[in-house]
């Protein structure tokens, strides 16, 4: 290695360190230097269930570490790649330190460095499996959409008016059908499934159930008939949407995971706009034989992406945590092999993974529901993975997603320029879902929806407020400009975060559990608010509705600064020692936050909060150096 390449090095492991320290007290900053040489020490403990999980490597020594890689592909009969594991082992330990193991080769070195310094130099494969989950959103955004433009047309053909309390409810019935059935049973499924046939299996078998109620619905004679249809469409939306978001998260390297598993809301919004684009055209489709062709045409049009995105799941490889948790270690280093650059990165994750679940195994796996409730750091991440998911329903999102047509038809506008509105708020939504994508990684979970919440509130209340002005085309321009506003502050918030957060919470083995959890959740009070709003908006007007959901956007900001903990850049293994953190220490250094804003920010005082937890340097990979790269 020339001169200039070892100098580079020493800035870049001298970068690593740096960053490290700063995250430490200024008193600790010799223990912290003892912990990045050593590897040793870790300073979150606790005694109970956490512990078995949070750092499992640490202070451990290298003849340790030998034998564990040893005893791994003895077992798994690995003997052909026994000395990568060995090195794998020593880079699981220390994943920012390899520049210290003597027992790797510059070329390796140099594949380990690219992960900081080229984050998004990613296979072929692994983009392939983020397009693949990313095409399973758009079948997700379309189900819930096709429905907004049929709701202008098939309540009169079935004989149902918009003027009765009880006509009201069996609209909002009808709608909601398929979460409730999410909420109720399918959801429930991702476990079973999941166990039973993977992670790809599990999105192939609920990409059948999006398919044929799709068709089922285009020919239904009856309200209960369509109930029916929308009820079993619920088993292609609960698996997928709880089942996605895990495969991507399983699948993608930390430093972009975030950017990653948000895709699926980023096309779920896509999804969304292609059902209001669907309602477009086929808006003057008419025929005399048939009643109803246009809306008709409209729910069928989503038998085509389930299609399309079945045959691309078949090329994409199955999560390596999976195959390792089903005792194939051979085909998790193979998927491994597809999922990152290089064989010494694929080695320290199989490694890693492998120490983490032989770590679960001790852990009684009875009652795995109560788990998500009597375990301190699984009932974190259930509060957490419960608030982000109430609050995607209740910031109102989805009352402007379902009902839009509807309510813009309510206030002077016809039924094409309320399509047409409707098809700009899925544009839009799609749209501003992109700034996220840089977004969540760089700034975290929790200050994107700090950020968002008081600017969506703000614009439902302007909505709201604006339905109280004369008849007018201004009016009309000022409803859709608060309602646009709105899914511009949404779509890189509480639309990416709460899918995002909820996959990556969870401990691997309760994972799939948790994630149904978050789903039915946020199933379950979409489907109160499908049900609900029609009489909502009979009873408070669309301005009192608006209002309504806008007072829930400051409870949310409130809930989010006190209860919510960050997750952003941390290896899903990580995330054990941030859920360990108290509750209440959590609500209690949350309430200081503020004070820090405004004294930093505002103030511009040159102050410094104190860390809310600390990872031992040696093992996490929180921050990326700033210079030094190649």
């Amino acid at each position: 290695m020339s001169a200039a390449a070892a100098a580079q090095n020493d800035v870049l492991t001298s970068n690593i360190k740096n960053e490290y320290m700063k995250k430490e007290k200024p008193e600790h900053n010799e223990k912290a230097e003892r912990r990045i040489s050593t590897g040793s020490d870790t300073t979150l403990t606790n005694n109970d269930v956490n512990s078995k999980l949070a750092n499992p490597l640490a202070g451990r020594s290298k003849e340790s570490l030998y034998k564990e890689a040893d005893t791994l592909a003895d077992k798994y009969d690995l003997q052909d790649i026994q000395p990568l594991l060995r090195k794998g082992a020593l880079v699981a330990q220390a994943p920012v330190g390899f520049d210290e193991i003597q027992e790797l080769s510059e070329d390796e070195k140099e594949a380990l460095r690219s992960e900081f310094t080229h984050k998004w130099r990613q296979p072929k494969k692994l983009y392939l499996l983020v397009f693949a989950c990313s095409m399973a959103a758009v079948v997700q955004g379309q189900d819930q959409s096709l429905i907004n433009g049929a709701n202008l047309f098939w309540p009169s053909e079935f004989g149902i008016g918009t003027n009765s309390q009880r006509d009201t409810w069996l609209v909002g019935l009808v709608n909601a059908a398929p979460y409730f059935g999410c909420v109720l049973f399918s959801c429930w499924m991702t476990q079973p499934l999941n166990h039973y046939f993977g992670r790809r299996g599990c999105i192939l078998i609920s990409l059948v159930f999006a398919t044929f109620p799709c068709l089922w619905a285009a020919f239904t004679n009856s309200w209960p008939h369509l109930f029916a249809t929308r009820l079993v469409l619920s088993m292609g939306i609960g698996p997928k949407s709880s089942t996605v978001p895990i495969y991507a998260a399983e699948c993608a390297p930390p430093a972009i995971r975030g950017a990653l598993v948000m895709q699926w809301q980023t096309w779920t919004a896509f999804g969304i706009m292609i059902g209001y684009v669907c309602s477009l055209i086929f808006y003057n489709v008419s025929s005399d034989s048939i009643e109803g062709l246009n809306w008709r045409l409209t729910l069928g049009s989503g038998i085509v992406p389930p299609i399309i995105v079945f045959l691309q799941v078949l090329w994409c490889p199955e999560s390596p945590r999976w195959y390792l948790q089903k005792g194939k270690a051979r085909k998790a280093y193979e998927s491994l092999l597809q999922l990152r650059n290089t064989p010494i990165e694929a080695a320290r994750d199989l490694f890693y993974i492998s120490v983490l679940l032989r770590e679960e195994e001790k852990i009684e796996k009875k009652n795995l529901f109560l788990q998500l409730f009597n375990i301190p750091r699984n009932r974190r991440a259930t509060q957490g993975a419960t608030l982000v998911m109430f609050m995607q329903q209740f910031c109102g999102i989805n009352v402007v997603a379902y009902y839009s047509s509807t309510i813009l038809v309510e206030n002077g506008f016809s039924q094409l320029q309320a399509l047409l509105g409707s098809f700009g708020f899925g544009l839009i939504n799609w749209l501003f879902a992109y700034p996220g994508m840089f977004t969540i990684d760089r700034f975290g979970r929790r200050t994107l929806l700090l950020f968002t919440f008081p600017i969506m509130g703000f614009f439902l209340a302007f909505t709201g407020s604006m339905f109280y002005l004369p008849d007018s085309t201004g009016k009309l321009a000022a409803i859709l400009l608060g309602i646009y506003m709105f899914a511009m502050a949404y779509s890189p918030g509480e639309g990416p975060v709460p899918f995002t957060y909820s996959a990556e919470a969870f401990p691997l083995y309760i994972r799939p559990l948790g994630m149904s959890w978050a789903t039915a959740v946020c199933w379950g009070f979409n489907g109160v608010l499908a049900i609900t709003f029609p009489s909502l908006n009979a009873a408070f007007t669309p301005s009192g509705a608006f209002y309504y959901y806008a007072a829930w956007n400051l409870v949310g900001w409130f809930l989010v600064l006190l209860f919510l903990p960050e997750t952003k850049q941390l290896s899903l293994e990580e995330l054990d020692a941030v859920f360990s953190v108290p509750t209440r220490r959590q609500a209690a250094w949350g309430l200081k936050q503020p004070g820090y804003w405004v004294g930093k920010y505002i103030l511009r005082k040159d102050i410094k909060q104190e860390p809310l937890f600390e990872l031992d340097p040696s093992m996490s990979r929180t921050y990326a150096p700033k210079s030094g790269g190649h």
